[in-house]
């Protein structure tokens, strides 16, 4: 009788910062190749649903979970407790709040204390000095200034010129320059404009990944493996996220009576405009007057597209996750298996903060495709036996990798356009295919 081979042991040590419901975590753990120490949260939910799923023997128990705000933890500390002296942590990885960098609503950037986060996670990085570093975040970090300038008071609208940190794109500027000398080491960058839905998850979530290294070491990020170039494999739906799913689970938070009656006028994959329009305006107030950005109101989900990106609360009406069958918002099972956690994964809370968790994660398969851009990345440093590059500042890149999926059309010369679910695969709807698919720019430090 054969004896059952043991696993490898992890060859590399991370640590997370910012971790949540562990989203990032499990996809770099899924790699085989990492072992994480510790991890730091600051919210006592997700430090529950990390300890609850550690006892149940989910994750290692000798990983140490720090219940903290960043700000009030010294890394020297976390450094120590981990057995580990500056330089030899393998990596750093961490998602630090990112409203204030949304495009979507008000921008506080760097001015909000949201925003000031970033730079607790470029202190981590100053004293323990991790081979690389991993910052995951949304797309509108890119563009963020460092100060904020409300729209009316732009140039473009008779306000004067922008001050230097009013530039967009200066807190990336900013970061760059800081990393040039981190804690008396240099760091090079490279940062990555990607989609979830173009490595596999049935969901789109644009995100911007930055990777550092001491060595010099510039990284790339794999090519887009799904989507409709040719030799790309199809994105995958939300059916083949939960078309299997007959249990929804106890948890959801569910629409109100009010909220159902108008969803249950809408088909499966359409939104506000297939109601009549009289009760386009009942229902939606004086946001019907509203210019653009309305395509959630009312919104029927498709079986045959991937899923839109999860928000905290699907059961609000103007970015509405209805079901495509049931007359509900998603469940947070369902939301469980559209970011791909474990099937024995549990969160812990009420039901707004484990929506919360399952929502605010990064896609477990997202996670591993940066695990195994890493883990690719330490190899080739220690087959130089960790020996830096020579590299220049100006090498610092930020390369788009088809992350903008071209939004599916819902009106067109005054006929609502309803994408019903159909059994003929070659009939099903799809998003349009990104006109652009690689471009590279440098990314000046100040």
């Amino acid at each position: 009788m054969s004896q059952k081979r043991k696993k490898p042991a992890p060859t590399y040590t991370a640590i997370s910062l910012f971790s949540g419901a562990m989203g990032l975590d499990l996809g770099i753990e899924q790699t085989g190749q990492f072992d994480f120490l510790a991890c730091v949260e600051k919210e006592r939910s997700f430090c529950d649903t990390i300890r609850h799923n550690q006892f149940e023997g989910r994750l290692s128990k000798k990983l140490r979970i720090y219940q903290n705000d960043i700000r009030d933890l010294d890394p020297q500390k976390v450094l120590e407790d981990c057995g580990l002296k500056p330089g030899q942590l393998d990596l750093l990885v961490g998602g630090p709040p990112c409203q204030s960098f949304s495009t979507a609503g008000k921008r506080g950037t760097t001015q909000d204390e949201r925003g000031a986060l970033l730079w607790q996670f470029l202190k981590f990085v100053e004293v323990l000095q991790p081979k690389f570093f991993v910052i995951e975040n949304v797309r509108g970090l890119i563009s963020a200034a460092l100060i904020h300038r409300p729209i009316a008071s732009r140039p473009n609208k008779g306000g004067k010129p922008f001050s230097e940190d009013e530039m967009p794109g200066s807190v990336v500027r900013q970061l760059a320059q800081r990393l040039k000398d981190c804690g008396g080491a240099s760091y090079h960058m490279d940062c990555f404009e990607v989609n979830a839905v173009n490595y596999g998850a049935p969901q789109l979530r644009e995100r911007v990944v930055f990777i550092g290294n001491r060595f010099g070491q510039q990284v790339d990020f794999p090519e887009p493996t799904h989507g409709k170039l040719p030799g790309q494999k199809p994105w995958r739906t939300l059916r083949d996220a939960i078309g299997k799913l007959r249990d929804p689970g106890p948890v959801v938070m569910d629409f109100s009576p009010r909220k159902k009656r108008y969803l249950a006028m809408i088909p499966p994959g359409s939104n506000w405009r297939s109601l009549p329009v009289a009760k386009q305006k009942e229902s939606m107030g004086r946001a019907w007057l509203a210019k653009g950005g309305r395509s959630g109101w009312w919104r029927r989900l498709s079986f045959d597209l991937p899923c839109p990106t999860l928000v905290t609360m699907p059961n609000h009406a103007s970015t509405a996750l209805c079901h495509p069958l049931h007359v509900r918002a998603l469940s947070l099972k369902e939301y469980a298996a559209i970011q791909e956690f474990p099937s024995d994964w549990q969160f812990v809370g009420t039901p707004a903060q484990q929506y919360a968790q399952a929502g605010n994660a990064v896609p477990v398969r997202l996670g591993e495709v940066i695990g195994q851009t890493m883990a690719t990345a330490l190899n080739a440093a220690k087959e130089r036996s960790w020996r830096a590059l020579k590299a220049e500042v100006d090498d610092f890149r930020i390369v788009y990798l088809q992350s903008h999926i071209r939004t599916r059309q819902w009106f067109k010369e005054g006929v609502t356009k309803v994408w019903e679910d159909e059994s003929d695969t070659s009939a099903r709807p799809m998003y349009a295919a990104s006109v652009t698919k690689r471009r590279e720019r440098a990314m000046a430090a100040r």
